[in-house]
């Protein structure tokens, strides 16, 4: 049995169609959990009743973390961590593996124009520390031997049926009803954004290779160095809009916070967009032979999903 903890969502969905590929025992463990494959087995919890966690891993050969709780610091720091502990404790308690879908919040701002498995750990903001929380968590049982388990790290992503992206939500969406991109930092650093479906391939590969279990993959990631620009024009092109943008200075998102809360949540992470942001898969693509998806491809089918749901509403 191959377990996803966040059943759903922009990775949880395609995560489900991959596994088919390694197994027909596959279980959806999420609040209201929907069937990807005719098989799957269905599991509805509250993943913040901790005590069901045990229950719903039971009986797992391999694990897999791609919830994704709510934006806020405060949540993050109540919740993740107790999750987290929960989670591993059944993991050891039935001998299953652990798979963690993971950001890169927890590198060392320092590393972030050239991100790689072995970059620093130290959070530079106190969502990171939560995330550096967890990797310490893990990997210190790896490191004690009482637990298998591998952290697959993505950088910032995009893709159809993604409801959280910032590609999706401040340019595609913005630009699909003819107002401007929105976009804050600097539009001319470059920015390497994760395909969700890539993503997601990736993890149940990860997942059921046994030699790729105790360390850090970063998943498939374009080697093309777009800037946050270059992505707003690619996407503007396939809508055959014109790419105008409306920048999103600090102090405009603080005064918007007051008013929606979850823009409170992205002063302390801008220092991602105010430099180069690179993420190198160079580990996995020379261990799998994979690349990522390119750009223009990867656009083109978010583009048309898009423009699908829009149709079907």
């Amino acid at each position: 049995m191959q377990t996803i903890l966040g059943a759903g969502g922009a990775i949880g969905t395609p995560l489900a169609k991959e596994l088919k590929n390694y197994t027909d025992k596959i279980r959806l463990v999420s609040r209201n959990p929907k069937r990807v494959n005719e098989t799957d087995e269905l599991f509805p919890i509250d993943v913040n009743d901790l005590t069901q966690i045990d229950k719903a891993i039971a009986g797992s050969d391999v694990v897999y973390v791609v919830i994704g709780f709510e934006y806020k610091l405060s949540v993050w720091q109540k919740i993740w961590p107790t999750f987290m502990k929960a989670v591993i404790d059944a993991c050891k308690a039935h001998h299953a593996k652990l798979v963690f879908f993971d950001n890169v919040y927890l590198y060392d701002k320092s590393a972030i124009p050239h991100m790689t498995e072995s970059s620093p750990v130290h959070a530079p903001s106190k969502k990171g520390a939560v995330r550096q929380q967890l990797h310490e968590m893990i990997m210190n049982e790896v490191e004690k031997n009482t637990l298998t388990a591998l952290i697959a790290r993505s950088a910032d992503f995009y893709g159809p049926d993604n409801k959280t992206s910032a590609l999706n939500i401040m340019v595609a969406d913005n630009l699909m009803k003819g107002k401007k991109a929105q976009a804050f930092g600097n539009v001319d650093k470059i920015h390497t954004y994760t395909y969700t479906p890539d993503a997601a391939r990736a993890t149940a590969l990860l997942g059921n290779t046994a030699d790729a279990y105790n360390q850090v993959w970063h998943v498939p990631t374009t080697k093309d160095k777009l800037t946050n620009r270059q992505w707003i024009q690619l996407i503007a092109d396939q809508l055959k809009a014109e790419a105008k943008i409306q920048m999103v200075p600090v102090w405009m998102i603080k005064i918007l916070g007051l008013f929606i809360p979850i823009m409170k949540e992205f002063p302390e992470m801008i220092y991602q967009n105010e430099q180069d942001y690179i993420f190198d898969s160079t580990k996995f693509e020379q261990r799998f032979g994979i690349a990522a998806t390119a750009p223009e491809e990867g656009v083109s089918i978010l583009i048309e999903s898009l423009k699908a749901r829009t149709a079907g509403r």
